[in-house]
């Protein structure tokens, strides 16, 4: 007779417990927080865009506080001051140098990133906005109304916009809101046409077709059925086109056709470095240029990120949505 197998040693509970706990673990769904979080952590350079454009944001809301000086108050005795100078009486003031006419860098770097972010955030908001109902009315109503809708967006698409924003901008004049109605109307043409495009593709799927047979009404259909079906990839086009908004207003503003000379802006501040590049002033050109690459690039990798987060195809790859 063969000798009886004895009976495998029980697992401890403890382990048991930790094992089961880590299956649940794994079988749980995820909230849309928890996933975005892991695919972020996952890419690791959204991480680092998120970081700076959080740092960016804290500078422009607490510009007041954090900025050390007046950022337009005039040292006739402090001017072209290098970085990591000292003033008059000895003390240690001007971190990032002082410009021609005395005004702190530093200030006036971290009160520009007021008017960026606020005219991109606005610029976007508007044309976003505006671009995706009437590419939505456009897209659903057809007919002339979508003829009418689409050939405005192709004359203005066939009219240079900084052409425009200087012709708009001269008639207006400067201005925060006059460059971000501007900058918005130049940005509705995109939003309209992508929305008019998925709007046509959704108007026929069959849940468009079992809201309108329960009795829904055109307007509900519209904006409460097909609107949040198209949203994807207007979000990750919006978060393109604020880097491009912020370019945008720096070029206007290197132009002085953006806003007032006394609100600094990173733009003015390129434009106003122009005579004293050559003399050997280089921080005045630096740390706004700086400021603007790292906001810009920022902003795109955050782009790039939410792309491919949310595109369905890559949610076996375990970066989609």
């Amino acid at each position: 007779m063969s000798a009886e197998k004895e009976p495998n040693p029980p697992k401890p509970k403890s382990r048991v417990l930790t094992l089961e706990r880590r299956l649940d673990e794994m079988h749980a769904p995820q909230t849309f927080i928890q996933r975005a979080t892991s695919s972020m952590v996952k890419a690791r350079y959204p991480v680092v865009a998120i970081f700076f454009l959080t740092l960016i944001a804290l500078c422009a809301v607490f510009a007041p506080q954090l900025a050390t000086k007046d950022p337009n108050r005039v040292e006739i005795f402090e001017t072209l001051k290098p970085p990591l100078s000292f003033d008059r009486k000895g003390e240690f003031q001007f971190k990032l140098g002082t410009d021609s006419t005395g005004r702190d860098v530093l200030s006036r770097v971290v009160y520009g990133a007021r008017i960026s972010f606020f005219v991109g955030l606005a610029a976007v908001g508007l044309g976003g906005g505006a671009g995706t109902i009437l590419g939505l009315t456009a897209g659903y109503v057809g007919g002339r109304v979508d003829d009418l809708i689409m050939r405005l967006a192709d004359i203005q698409l066939a009219y240079p916009f900084i052409l425009f924003a200087i012709m708009m901008l001269t008639i207006l004049g400067e201005g925060v809101l006059n460059l971000v109605l501007v900058l918005g109307i130049g940005q509705w043409v995109t939003y309209a046409r992508i929305a008019r495009a998925e709007t046509l593709v959704q108007r026929e799927r069959e849940y468009v077709e079992a809201v309108r047979a329960l009795g829904a009404t055109e307007w509900r259909i519209m904006f409460r059925t097909i609107l949040p079906n198209i949203l994807t990839p207007l979000i990750v086009i919006a978060s393109f086109n604020v880097a491009g908004v912020i370019l945008s207003e720096a070029s206007l503003s290197f132009l002085g056709l953006g806003v007032p000379e006394s609100v600094p802006t990173w733009g003015a501040m390129l434009a106003n470095s122009r005579n004293q590049l050559l003399s050997g002033s280089w921080w005045l050109a630096v740390f706004p240029g700086l400021a603007i690459m790292f906001t810009v690039v920022s902003l795109n990798i955050l782009g790039d990120w939410m792309r491919d987060f949310m595109d369905p195809r890559l949610r076996g790859s375990g970066q989609g949505l």
